[in-house]
């Protein structure tokens, strides 16, 4: 049984940035299984092998390819489509790619977002925005306690503090344009999410440790592990998804509230080094090897940066369902899977399985 939220998606618009990529398209499919009229502006998938691409959802969404930093481009898309609810997913989500494309990182990260918020603060028919950035927005102190949603943005490589400042504008954007105690003026409500180090089928991104780990296994290679001791907070792509609707959900049925930040990350248990995660990998695809490939030159990357969840367990009832041996047991199997079934209904399976995990 896929969990529905109240039903509140059924017949609503719902405009998709970056329905093109890993988590957007696993968005786009649950949303279209809830009954929405999904529309997805993105750019081009990033490989012929992605989640977008093997499911086939250009032929069951509607499917439209666009920048998020053209301004024109994405009026014409709010003027014709009206979108009710607008999941903004689309960015440069990279931290190594950040320091190679800096400046566009910030055009897209920074700017995109004040695109999409204009956009919704001119299209009438617009309601709800739910902004996706990142557990890296936070000026990470690696300390080992999670970060709250009141705490300071920030970050150190280009894409975190890209995402740190996407926070500021939103935070200012709300307060100028969307101020929930002048609700009954425009009408609109606003929400940032964040989610921690998001894992699942169909994600082929490079520097990320299971596409790293399936590449390799897939052409029977040793599994280089750049930073085996940097600890995360993995997720599978299920677990935020099911936050962002929910908080979603609570705007439709409350519209004014729920207008702030929340943090989606894992169970405590899901908290352990990159390394930890590749063994598992290698566990239930059934076969591989690791080699430690750390590089004491390399570009900084966070080797710690964890998230408090408090406030989305008390003010929502959000909970993570899956343990880590889940998340990567279910994500494997997907890759395992994919070359030779249905790609769509092995997803829906997926999503049925994650939220039967979560009814128990």
């Amino acid at each position: 049984m896929i969990k529905n939220f109240n039903n509140v998606y059924k017949g609503k618009r719902v405009l998709v940035t970056g329905h093109t990529g890993f988590k957007g398209s696993w968005l786009s499919i649950w949303l279209k299984e809830l009954g929405a009229e999904v529309i997805g502006y993105s750019l081009d998938p990033y490989t012929e092998k992605d989640n977008f691409v093997l499911s086939n959802l250009s032929e069951k969404i509607v499917d439209i390819r666009g920048d998020i930093r053209d301004k024109e481009k994405l009026a014409e898309v709010f003027s014709k489509y009206k979108p009710e609810i607008v999941f903004h997913l689309a960015a440069q989500p990279l931290v190594r790619l950040s320091y190679d494309i800096p400046v566009e990182t910030y055009e897209v990260n920074v700017m995109g977002t004040i695109n999409i918020m204009e956009e919704i603060r001119k299209t009438d028919a617009t309601k709800i925005g739910i902004l996706i950035t990142t557990d890296k927005c936070y000026e990470n102190k690696e300390q080992i306690w999670g970060y709250r949603e009141n705490e300071p943005m920030g970050g150190y490589d280009p894409y975190s503090s890209s995402k740190g400042a996407a926070e500021i504008a939103i935070s200012s954007w709300r307060r100028s344009f969307f101020n929930p105690k002048d609700f009954e003026k425009h009408g609109k409500s606003i929400a940032s999410v964040r989610a921690g180090n998001v894992i699942g089928g169909g994600d082929w991104a490079k520097d990320r440790i299971i596409p790293d780990c399936i590449r390799a296994l897939e052409e029977n290679r040793v599994i280089d592990i750049r930073m085996p001791m940097a600890v995360r907070p993995w997720e599978h792509v299920l677990e935020p998804l099911s936050g962002y609707l929910l908080v979603g959900q609570k705007m439709i049925e409350n519209p004014g509230q729920y207008c702030e930040g929340y943090n989606f990350g894992p169970t405590l248990d899901a908290i352990v080094p990159v390394w930890d995660v590749a063994t598992m990998v290698t566990k239930f695809y059934g076969s591989g090897e690791l080699k430690d490939s750390s590089n004491p030159n390399a570009l900084h990357e966070a080797k710690l940066l964890l998230l408090d969840i408090t406030k989305a367990r008390f003010e929502l009832d959000w909970k993570p369902t899956l343990t880590i041996e889940n998340s990567i047991e279910l994500t494997t199997e997907w890759y395992k899977r994919y070359k030779n079934e249905d790609v769509y209904n092995l997803c829906l399976e997926q999503i049925e399985k994650f939220c039967n995990y979560g009814e128990k």
